[in-house]
């Protein structure tokens, strides 16, 4: 079938003017266009110059035919638009995968779970033939989105360690990950080299794994710590001050904080300096992830531990595109990216 031209438009450069300019044959054109390989160097340089000057654009759907690739990732975010939207971990997450997408000229496609009736729309997106492999991340306990990217055969790369059963013995599963637990120990660690005694911390949800490594890492130091001292949060700043405020009720006599993100310390923050309780004088806080909108900003500003949010997404990225390059590239591996401590004026 012949693509229809708009009327008075100039012709659009095809594969054939391509290989005409260059002097090749239309299969090496084609090689070259679609990044096939078995093409002399000086070959590929005169087809990519005669793309260059006619302003040849590949038709994706005939790519899609030859090289069985869309050239499109899907991105699922186990979380709704109001908190991908308004939290910066999430941008500087996506901005890292993105931009390693974009260099291996892959697009990003972003997909949202805002409940369980969402999770039809995506397996379906999934299982379609649009995308080429799936990064997932900010899932929760039981989640079914792994399971469905591996019913359809889509490779994939997970943000966080992975919880359900059996997961660790699964020699295939990719993940990356922040060293959480060891972020966490590192922030009471810092609390306690000051001297406070009655460390309190806020957790994330407790249906993740990055929720449940950090307060690991905070029992690791206080095994005998007051189960009063922990209080659940969501990692958002309202979760975050909702939870400072129930453990002022619980222990009035707290002297540290350990919040389990910056958004939540933020909170926190807030209803500490509503409490009259000054930071760090009264209250020594410590937040974690190091968000370059938050940290920084805070009154007083936040130490925190951080974890390389962007380079997380980058890797994702990274590793995803390694399985899609096919069975002579590097194996399954997985991530854990170190954290380290960023002192600044609230511990």
């Amino acid at each position: 079938m012949t693509e229809q031209q708009p009327v008075g438009a100039l012709p659009r450069p095809t594969l054939e003017s391509v290989a005409e300019r260059a002097g090749v044959s239309r299969a090496t054109a084609s090689r070259v266009v679609n990044g096939g390989e078995g093409v002399r160097e000086s070959l590929r340089a005169r087809v990519q110059q005669a793309v260059d000057e006619l302003g040849y654009v590949p038709n994706l759907a005939a790519r899609t035919l030859v090289t069985r690739r869309n050239g499109a990732v899907a991105v699922v975010v186990a979380e709704p638009e109001s908190r991908l939207f308004s939290d910066p971990f999430f941008a500087q997450h996506l901005r890292g995968i993105s931009r390693e997408l974009s260099a291996a000229d892959n697009q990003m496609v972003l997909l949202l779970v805002e409940d369980q009736h969402d999770y039809e729309r995506v397996g379906r997106y999934l299982a379609g033939g649009h995308v080429d492999g799936a990064l997932l991340f900010s899932l929760h306990h039981s989640d079914p989105l792994p399971e469905m990217a591996r019913r359809v055969g889509l490779p994939t790369v997970i943000g966080g360690r992975p919880g359900w059963p059996g997961a660790e013995a699964d020699r295939e599963l990719v993940y990356v990950d922040s060293d959480n637990r060891g972020g966490a120990r590192l922030a009471v660690q810092h609390l306690r080299s000051l001297g406070r005694t009655r460390i309190a911390t806020i957790t994330g949800p407790l249906d993740q794994t990055s929720s449940i490594d950090r307060l690991d890492g905070y029992r690791d130091l206080l095994p005998d710590g007051d189960p009063e001292l922990i209080a659940e949060g969501d990692f958002t700043a309202d979760g975050g001050g909702r939870a400072m405020a129930r453990l002022l009720a619980r222990r009035p006599a707290l002297d540290a904080v350990f919040a389990a993100s910056d958004a939540m310390a933020s909170g926190a923050l807030r209803v500490l300096r509503e409490a009259g309780r000054r930071v760090p004088e009264d209250v020594a806080m410590v937040g974690f992830d190091d968000v370059e909108s938050i940290a920084a900003w805070t009154d007083p500003p936040l130490t925190t531990v951080r974890q390389d949010i962007e380079e997380m997404g980058r890797l994702m990225a990274r590793l995803l595109l390694r399985r899609l390059a096919g069975p002579g590239g590097p194996g399954p591996t997985s991530i854990i990216i170190p954290t380290t401590l960023v002192r600044r004026a609230s511990a």
